[in-house]
């Protein structure tokens, strides 16, 4: 498999199983196989969330933040391995250590989502994962996540 140092929706759909509204990446600017990626999440207010998180003062709720960086560090799963998942694969968000939320994210706000992989071991891999707006921390973390082959029936 040949892997793209950018990606497109399209490419992004071929390798998460993730769709609206659960879809928090658009774009991937930069990919280093093994190494590190870059995405984007353009934060619109036509989102579900921002109707009820906060109708007086639309956030993005952390958990969502910290869902674009697992997906996204799936995405650097997947190029690592040299695998493009069909049907039967799906990457479990395992575990998320010293998250910290910098700055509120807001609609019009665009996301840069950076991922770097720390280490692989025992089939888990483990990300630093750090969120900018403007060049701004939003919030890091570190993100582990599996892979696992699911049963379709």
């Amino acid at each position: 498999m040949t892997v793209p140092l950018t990606m497109d929706i399209h490419h992004i759909l071929k390798r998460l199983p993730h769709r609206y509204p659960m879809l928090l990446v658009d774009r991937v600017v930069n990919l280093e196989k093994d190494v590190r990626i870059q995405a984007i999440k353009n934060v619109t207010f036509n989102e579900p969330f921002f109707m009820g998180h906060f109708p007086h003062r639309p956030v993005m709720p952390g958990v969502l933040i910290l869902e674009a960086m697992a997906q996204t560090s799936a995405l650097l799963s997947f190029a690592s391995m040299d695998v493009d998942p069909g049907d039967d694969m799906v990457v479990y968000f395992v575990g998320v250590d010293d998250a910290r939320f910098k700055r509120p994210v807001e609609p019009g706000d665009q996301l840069l989502i950076e991922s770097r992989c720390e280490r692989v071991k025992g089939g888990i891999y483990r990300y630093n994962v750090t969120a900018t707006v403007a060049g701004e921390l939003a919030a890091r973390a570190d993100v582990m996540c599996t892979m696992r082959k699911i049963d379709k029936t």
